[in-house]
This record gives structure tokens, sequence and C-alpha cells, in this order.
């Protein structure tokens, strides 16, 4: 294990989004288990009582107070002697590169009292047993709003402890990096290939085959990739449709349309229908 710069660890901070599923307040009862599914990251704090790890390379026991960051890379069981109260949450998680190097398990114990605004944030997050059913307007903004303050705090404990692997989040190509970040910047702008190589201070050619190589997908890919993430968010607030495709650069809400489609597998008036119904 290793320390991190704190200039590199605000890096991956900034570039980290997040796009929460449902969470859950879930009552563990004396000698019950909660059991969290492989594939999916999860947010897991501990509410109150205590909860046995059932997992490799897992903590014994997580107590009141901490909080734990399942990657999704296999399943693990939580495991009461005594009553628990535990919050999890489902994330989808992009645009930081080095989210996909974090170890299959990241924990900190005493999260609490390191993060105590954020572990109040935890605290709340999901629906309990008596929660109310309406949903009011921006809730799910709201949410992943908290969500986000919680994971960042986690991140940002978990690495200032000392416990990232070597080389985590090292910095591998400072021009590909300038570019990732202008299209994180203005994702709306005209995005040739020709004017990312320019930037990129490379020839279209190599430029192209760096950039799939370092990012696992083309440049044009990347851009619609991210367009995509930062339509889900306008929808998200409220913003209608047609000016979330003016803002996103397409020509025409029917080609924003097809594209979102492809990449969601809904319309954008039925992605904003069905975050609508997702309780915060």
């Amino acid at each position: 294990m290793a320390t991190i710069d704190p200039g590199v660890l605000d890096d991956v901070l900034s570039r980290v989004e997040v796009r929460p599923g449902t969470s859950r307040r879930t009552p563990v009862s004396a000698g019950g288990v909660l059991p969290v599914a492989s594939g999916v990251v999860t947010l897991i704090y501990v509410v109150d009582g205590a909860v046995g790890v059932d997992a490799p390379t897992a903590p014994s026991t997580l107590c009141a107070g901490d909080a734990l960051l399942s990657m999704g890379l296999r399943p693990l069981v939580l495991v009461s002697a005594g009553g628990a109260r535990v919050m999890t949450v489902d994330l989808e998680l992009s645009g930081a590169p080095a989210m996909a190097e974090m170890p299959p398990l990241a924990w900190v114990t005493g999260f609490a009292d390191r993060e105590p605004a954020a572990a109040a944030l935890a605290a709340n997050l999901g629906a309990g047993e008596n929660a109310a059913s309406a949903q009011r307007s921006g809730d799910p903004v709201i949410c992943r709003l908290m969500v986000s303050t919680v994971l960042l705090s986690l991140i940002r404990a978990w690495a200032q402890l000392g416990c990232v692997p070597q080389g985590w989040a090292q910095r591998r190509d400072p021009y590909l990096d300038r570019v990732v970040e202008a299209i994180h910047d203005d994702p709306g702008r005209d995005w040739s290939l020709e004017l990312l190589a320019t930037m990129g201070a490379m020839s279209r050619s190599v430029f192209a085959e760096r950039f799939r190589r370092a990012i696992g997908m083309s440049p044009a890919g990347y851009v619609t990739e991210v367009r995509m993430r930062r339509a889900k968010d306008l929808l998200d607030a409220g913003l209608p449709v047609s000016a979330t495709s003016r803002r996103l650069g397409y020509g025409s809400d029917e080609g924003f349309s097809r594209a979102f489609r492809r990449h969601t597998g809904l319309a954008p008036s039925a992605w904003q229908r069905r975050r609508d119904a997702v309780p915060a």
C-alpha cells in the first residue's frame, strides 16, 4: 500500500461521476444476513449495530460509523450477531479512470469520526421502513449530490489512510489528460477527430490509437459517452429535452433522442419519467 499525492487525489475526486441507483436502510435482525450482489458497485454504511463481512480480503467486522465500497467483483454477505441497520446504495461510476483500478473492496473504519458530515448524510440516505412514498421536485438530483458527497469522502479517507495500491491513479499521459478534461468541460462542442488530435499535439492516426489504448474506446465514442452522462444529469435536473439537446451540441431533438435511446434503451422523456419514480 502507498500514500497518494494530494494533487493527484484532488484530480481523481474532481473526475468521478456518480449515478446512484436505489438506496436502502435495511434492518438486519440478530443472526440475520444481508447479501450484497456482485456485478454492481455498492456503497455500504453501518448506521448502528455491527455486521461481520463474509468475503475474501474484507474486514472481519464493520461497526456503526464504518463504511465500505464494494466494486462488485465478487458477492459478499453481511452477517449480524446482535442486529444492525445498514445503508446500501448501488452506484454507476464513470469519469475517473482510477476508479477502474480500485481494489475489490475499500473500507474506512471510524468513517463517522473522520468524515462526520458525510457520515450524517449516509445515515439518512435510503428509504426506511416508515418513509413517505411521495416524491418531491428535485429529489433525484439531491440524492445524487448526497451520494456523491459520501462516496468522495470515503475515497478521500481511504486514500489518506495510505490504503491505495502502489501506482494507483498515477498520471499516465498528460496529453490525453488534457483532451479528456476539455471534453468533460464542454461536451457540447463540435469535437472532431482533427480538433482533439490538435489539442493532444498528435497526428490524427497516432492520437486515435493512443486514445483507444488508454481509454478503451474511440474518441468519438468517448465524446458520446460523456454527452450521455451529462444528458442524464440535465434531464434529472428537469431540463426539457430540447434544451438538453441544444446544450449538448445536437443539431436536432431527433438526433439526440436516437443517441440517447441507443445508450440507455429509453427515450429522453421516458428517462425523466423513470427517474421521477426512483426513491431517493
